[in-house]
């Protein structure tokens, strides 16, 4: 099978691991993650995951009582590290080699992120989850994933998230909401369209990365997406509105 992209970075967002009511941490959920990922990555393809943490904490929360921004953000940090935890042990129960490595040195329970170990682990076969952001503060996990797509030569951003792509509205108040084929950079900086935070999708038009927005439970839609099939909306430089 032809390949378009043969190393990614798939974003997913922590309430993908969570119950009905968007908290907390459903193995079946990691499980079936983990299947998924394991799927595209015995077609060949090389995964880099970074996480992000809203099914453990949410750091706007603590912000409105007045906590301190710093550490709200390194609790969400903290936070990504439980979830990546969990996807590396499903995805070694399900027979797929990982590694979880943090920008926040926690070397009993993970290795610390180096770029060329990671590198070298992906030439393995091995699946790489990337916990804590990007160590720092006031930055996103969807910037994390941008950073990390870009230091590990990513040939595309995957965001995974519960919807089919970007749309004018949300599809999910709006029945008439247009959803978007492709759009380049700026359409997606300018519109405020939600695709990524700014500075992550800035990132990525500066490094010539593209996004690809797609909704994760659809069946098969990792193997299509890396195999080049239009699914999702994908971001990128020379793509016009669609």
């Amino acid at each position: 099978m032809a390949l378009k992209y043969k190393r990614i970075l798939l974003k997913i967002s922590g309430e993908a691991f969570a119950g009905p009511g968007g908290f907390g941490l459903v193995p079946q959920l990691v499980e079936d993650i983990a299947c998924r990922v394991k799927a595209v990555r015995d077609l060949g393809v090389q995964v880099v995951i970074v996480l992000g943490a809203g099914n453990f904490w949410r750091g706007k929360d603590g912000l409105a009582h007045g906590m301190d921004r710093t550490t709200a953000d390194h609790i969400g940090m903290l936070a990504t590290v439980m979830n990546a935890l969990a996807l590396r042990d499903a995805l070694e129960r399900v027979g797929a080699e990982a590694r979880v490595q943090t920008a926040i040195e926690i070397r009993s329970v993970a290795e610390p992120y180096i770029r060329l170990r990671a590198i070298r682990h992906l030439e393995k076969g091995r699946i790489v989850i990337i916990g804590a952001g990007t160590g720092n503060p006031y930055f996103t996990t969807d910037t994390a994933g941008a950073l990390r797509a870009a230091e590990t030569n990513c040939d595309v951003l995957i965001k995974a998230t519960k919807v089919d792509g970007v749309y004018d509205s949300d599809p999910r108040l709006n029945p008439a909401a247009r959803r978007f084929r492709s759009l380049n950079y700026l359409d997606a900086l300018n519109q405020k369209l939600g695709v990524m935070d700014s500075t992550a999708i800035t990132l990525c038009m500066e490094n010539n990365l593209p996004i690809l927005v797609l909704n994760l439970w659809q069946p098969n839609i990792l193997e299509q997406a890396v195999t080049g099939e239009a699914v999702g909306t994908l971001v990128s430089t020379h793509a016009t509105i669609a």
